[in-house]
């Protein structure tokens, strides 16, 4: 059984990058250049030197929290659409706990208070269609995705209306918070925008694995991501879950917006989250809602994405948006059917075993 679940969860994703290089292949060829040619560059361009490497690191960080945001929503049942909004929040509430700091606290102090306000304003953001959804009914798909709308406009108000520079479009720049980069410790990653957020995702991804696979509030959750009906039943008061749920993946995808104000810019602008709310969907998808496969999902995408600055002198870099999209359908496609086949396998076993 173990075996088999194990199959389950591995073989959509291999074959959905096998058939993304197969497509690759064939577009390269199109574009009448060499594919083992094209994806040299983009190795080299990411995993192949110290700068893309930083850049890929940077990426993955933002991704990893909103695809475990996505995530575990999806395995209670619940379809997170808002982790734009979301991130953009966390970011928010991240900029104003800097801002509001005096200069001079100290980093063990600010650092830790500016991620928990990140990750408040984005629960707080999540607890939105939890509630709705818990008390009204109301679908989270359409409530989460309205939200985006909402809160990113809101946002853009504020900042351009009562916060933003003089002759700019974001926040002042933080008084305290900052993480340093990485390339404090590794020199050579020096220019790229990695930091210790990369750290942070580390261990938030480890702590989800214990609450979801470990301990009671993980059964339930999953147990309501079964069968609402039968959690209900057996005692889960399944509202109350949801609205807990949607406040813990809200924190999540708030999270990931101190990526770009305590690791990189230092402030708020509008536009920050970049479409890396949206794409946490592809990353849980293709991670399989388990938090060590979103982590390693995150550094899937967030290759293809710096790949695609390195490929652009030779194709279009929309090449690798074409290639993810081709990840996404080809999971979406073969997930079903390879849990159909390893069913039809197993029960030739089960029959032997019972006899």
């Amino acid at each position: 059984m173990n075996r088999a679940r194990a199959l389950e969860a591995a073989l959509p994703p291999v074959l959905a990058i096998l058939v993304s290089l197969v497509v690759g292949d064939l577009l390269i060829i199109a574009f009448g250049q060499s594919p083992g040619h094209v994806f040299r560059l983009l190795l080299e361009g990411t995993w192949g030197n110290p700068y893309g490497l930083g850049q890929v690191l940077y990426k993955a960080t933002t991704l990893a929290f909103t695809g475990l945001s996505v995530a575990i929503g999806l395995r209670a049942g619940l379809f997170n659409i808002g982790a734009e909004g979301q991130l953009a929040g966390g970011a928010f509430g991240c900029a104003i706990a800097g801002l509001a700091l005096p200069i001079g606290t100290p980093g063990v102090v600010a650092a830790p208070l500016c991620i928990a306000a990140a990750a408040i304003t984005g629960g707080v953001i999540g607890a939105i269609p939890g509630a709705l959804k818990a008390v009204f009914g109301a679908h989270e798909v359409i409530v989460t995705f309205m939200l985006n709308f909402v809160v990113l406009a809101g946002l853009n108000w504020v900042v351009a209306a009562k916060l933003h520079d003089p002759e700019t479009l974001h926040t002042p720049a933080i008084h305290a918070g900052a993480l340093p980069r990485l390339s404090a410790i590794a020199s050579a990653l020096h220019g790229s925008a990695a930091n210790w957020c990369v750290a942070l995702a580390i261990v938030t991804a480890l702590v989800l694995l214990a609450l979801i696979f470990r301990a009671r509030f993980g059964f339930a959750l999953r147990a309501t991501g079964l069968s609402p009906d039968a959690a209900r039943a057996s005692g889960v008061r399944v509202g109350g879950l949801w609205v807990v749920t949607f406040v813990i993946a809200g924190a999540l995808a708030g999270m990931g917006g101190t990526n770009f104000v305590l690791g990189y810019k230092g402030y708020y602008e509008d536009g920050l989250a970049g479409g890396a709310g949206f794409m946490g969907i592809a990353v849980a998808l293709v991670g399989r809602n388990h938090p060590l496969g979103v982590l390693l999902a995150a550094l899937l995408f967030a290759t293809l994405s710096q790949g695609g600055l390195a490929i652009h002198a030779v194709v279009p870099k929309q090449l690798v948006e074409v290639l993810q999209a081709v990840v996404i359908l080809t999971m979406a496609a073969t997930a079903p059917e390879v849990r159909r086949l390893l069913e039809r396998a197993a029960r030739p076993v089960d029959r032997a075993e019972g006899t």
